[in-house]
């Protein structure tokens, strides 16, 4: 009996030792994988913008040639210099910056304030009017696109106006649902019962309480905002009928078909990159609170 558990002995031992190795190589395997997998995905991400830019200092032909170049050109001042003939561009890129910037703040105003309303005023049909305010998130917005031009073109007169791509937009359901979800998950009402008792007044509450603690979700919402009013393209071809009124979606559009030098890829090019850079300026700098607007109510307790 006891030469039978001398031999059984070292076999259960160097059973034992092996499992707890593959035990600890398991986390770090699955870690490496992990990170494989996100470097692969972040290069996947970023390489057309890369290659985009890239495009952009390089002539039709180099464009066009093979195998591609992924390494800058030398007719980035030629491009430039083209896409100034055609449209004015900066003009062009103020206008989108103008009302982009102003769109996202009146958005962010007032769909903060009816989110706040519906998150912590108990006023009657407040149920119902939040219900069909959801409703009108299924209705297309190209379904109401005629009643829209003849509000602005006849009634309001708006016709290359600032105001008819900034007002109409500056409250969403989208904006107010997602205000309203923010509020009730993050701010407690004793916060909002305490100030009262102190005498504050309501708009006061509002923007020195409620505002400051709104940041992760002003920013997720405003980039969110800002990358739609930038990206607009039908309603500023309708309302914008100049080209120094154009925005830049609209006006990049007449880069493609130049009756004087045709279809030129580096011009166009590099007009798009020239206008992504805002859009990604304005997520690499909101990033963080931008995933924490998008995570706020993920974990409870």
């Amino acid at each position: 009996m006891a030469t039978t558990d001398n031999t059984v002995r070292p076999q259960t031992h160097t059973a034992h030792s092996v499992t707890v190795r593959r035990t600890r190589w398991q986390p770090l395997a699955r870690s490496v994988l992990f990170n494989a997998v996100l470097l692969i995905g972040a290069f996947l991400s970023a390489f057309p913008f890369y290659w985009m830019f890239m495009l952009s200092t390089q002539s039709t032909q180099q464009i066009f040639s093979w195998p591609p170049q992924f390494t800058p050109g030398d007719s980035l001042l030629t491009n430039y210099q083209n896409i100034f003939a055609i449209i004015p561009f900066w003009r062009n890129f103020a206008n989108s910056a103008f009302v982009g910037v102003t769109h996202t703040l009146l958005a962010l105003l007032f769909c903060s304030m009816g989110g706040y309303a519906f998150a912590m005023y108990r006023f009657p049909g407040r149920n119902w009017l939040f219900a069909l305010l959801l409703a009108t998130m299924m209705i297309p917005w190209m379904a109401g696109i005629v009643p829209w031009f003849i509000l602005i073109s006849k009634w309001l007169q708006w016709i290359n106006r600032y105001e008819a791509l900034i007002i109409p937009g500056a409250a969403s359901a989208f904006g107010i649902f997602w205000m309203r979800q923010y509020i009730q998950e993050s701010i407690p009402t004793e916060l909002l019962d305490a100030a009262r008792i102190d005498g504050c007044h309501e708009f006061t509450i509002f923007f020195r309480i409620v505002a400051p603690l709104l940041t992760p979700a002003y920013a997720a919402l405003g980039i969110m905002i800002f990358i739609g009013s930038w990206n607009a393209f039908l309603g500023p071809l309708l309302v914008m009928q100049e080209k120094t009124m154009y925005t830049l979606p609209v006006a990049l559009s007449l880069l493609r078909q130049d009756p004087r030098r045709g279809f030129d890829a580096g011009v166009l090019m590099l007009g798009t990159a020239l206008a992504t850079l805002p859009m990604l300026i304005v997520f690499l700098m909101a990033t963080r609170r931008f995933m924490a607007g998008l995570t706020i109510g993920a974990v409870k307790g």
